[in-house]
């Protein structure tokens, strides 16, 4: 039998770069630091902000339609933030900042500052951590997230609290995601596969640190990525029966977030309300104890309650649901048939385990053809299609003076998509024309003039074409 290769923990010493370009600064801390910013030198200065809000990817990159969606929520709407991102070791191809590329691509973005740090002692560095509370969001990038659990205790851990405490964020991708839930499926002993896990619960891959971050309403909580590609549901299913049995969560009960790679991404705001993003999610709850859990045999748990969530589905992690889920366990290591999808065993009703949502119905091509989304929910999700390279889809919308309505849009690759904010009359007041095929679109609007006014959201195909959807989210406050 072929060993599994142990995962490296010795900090690897990054290359110090020299970077001479208009609106931006790279200045390397020290040996094992390497610091690039982007956007303005200066930090914005403010006395108050609007969030928390969390993005939790389940791959290494930022979403900009969850990511928009965050820094419009710290900024109230006006101003703008900036942004910190952290990194375990340096993109070995491309640029050296990808996911500043995208955040500064983002309206109400003063600047995005990667910090590449490879060693435990980092976590004391004084310019990362001035950096750090200087901003208003966090995002650890995908990598190892070994090296981000060893920063537990250091005054970068605080530093990132106090980030969120002043009403910024924080959020990641891949193992950016792992390390933003209380319980952290660390992999630093090695990566486990879901039939490994189910085999041995207490495999010595398996290993878990607790007390880092403790976000408001996220309790319980073990994250999970790459989840429906690389079949995680399983090793997901393992961690919270562990969870369960040696009380790493509170109450007896413990939950999984599994979001799937190519644009899922969970956005989770101030309140604990969640809307997801581009891709499938999964909240899985284990809520009693293990029927087998026992080091070197194989895992036997009846029941797990699981929620999936798909592109503009909520669900409420202040006041967790009861219902909308479907049932799966384990038996002796082997898990039920289709654990990722299931036919609810309750519906939800108003308790927010699964959002509203509207899909297009053809013919929806004029204004006066418009789909009526009047009484979708906020947030609510319009989803349709670009079926040809000259199709439109409207849908019908009002707003109330003083509302400000924010729409991201998750575009498949199948297709570059325009988005357009149209009054009654069908003259554009906002626009989202971001170019290339699968390119996100977002877009803001505050109706200022009394009373209720009716608008229209206009999806046009610019190029290209197909049958694979587009999610916009649509939120009103």
């Amino acid at each position: 039998m072929t060993s599994r290769p142990l995962r490296r923990t010795t900090p690897v010493a990054a290359a110090l770069l020299a970077v001479t370009a208009a609106l931006t600064v790279h200045q390397p801390a020290h040996a094992a630091a390497d610091r690039i910013r982007l956007g303005s030198a200066s930090d914005v200065s403010r006395s108050s902000w609007n969030g928390p809000a969390f993005t939790m990817n389940g791959a290494g990159g930022v979403v900009a339609a969850s990511m928009s969606r965050a820094v419009d929520e710290i900024r109230g709407g006006s101003g703008s933030i900036d942004v910190v991102v952290l990194a375990g070791s340096a993109p070995t191809s491309g640029s050296k900042t990808p996911e500043c590329d995208t955040v500064m691509g983002l309206t109400g973005v003063n600047s995005c500052t990667t910090w590449t740090l490879t060693a435990a002692a980092d976590g004391n560095n004084g310019q990362v951590n001035t950096d750090v509370r200087n901003a208003e969001f966090v995002y650890f990038a995908g990598g190892d997230q070994c090296r981000y659990a060893a920063w537990k205790g250091t005054a970068l851990e605080a530093s990132v609290e106090s980030v969120v405490a002043k009403g910024g964020g924080s959020g990641g991708g891949s193992a950016g995601h792992h390390i933003n839930s209380p319980v952290v499926y660390d992999a630093c002993n090695g990566s486990v596969t879901s039939a490994e896990a189910l085999a041995n619960p207490y495999d010595s891959y398996i290993s878990f640190t607790t007390g880092m971050f403790q976000w408001a309403h996220y309790g319980g909580v073990i994250n999970d990525s790459h989840f429906v590609t690389r079949d995680r549901m399983g090793r997901t299913m393992a961690f919270l029966a562990r969870a369960v049995k040696d009380g790493l969560t509170p109450g007896g009960a413990a939950w999984g977030v599994g979001v799937e790679e190519g644009g899922g991404s969970l956005f989770l705001d101030r309140d604990g309300k969640a809307t997801q993003y581009g891709k499938d999610a999964y909240v899985v709850l284990a809520d009693h104890q293990p029927e087998q859990a026992v080091a070197g045999k194989r895992l036997t748990y009846s029941g797990f309650k699981i929620w999936r969530l798909a592109p503009g589905a909520t669900f409420d992690f202040k006041n967790r649901p009861t219902c909308g889920y479907y049932l799966r366990g384990v038996t002796n290591g082997t898990p039920d048939a289709d654990l990722y999808d299931g036919t609810p065993v309750t519906d939800c009703g108003g308790q927010g385990g699964g959002g509203g949502g509207l899909a297009e119905s053809e013919p929806n091509d004029t204004r006066t053809t418009a789909d009526d989304a009047t009484a979708l929910a906020s947030p609510g999700s319009i989803t349709g299609g670009m079926k040809s390279t000259s199709d439109r889809d409207y849908f019908k919308v009002t707003l109330a003076s003083g509302k400000t309505a924010t729409l991201n849009c998750a575009v498949p690759t199948a297709y570059d998509a325009d988005v357009y904010w149209l009054d009654s009359s069908g003259g554009t007041l906002e626009r989202s024309v971001t170019d290339g095929a699968g390119a996100d679109e977002s877009l803001t609007f505050t109706r200022t003039a009394s009373g209720t006014g009716t608008y229209y959201v206009d999806v046009e195909a610019y190029s290209g074409s197909g049958a694979a959807p587009y999610t916009c989210t649509l939120t009103k406050g």
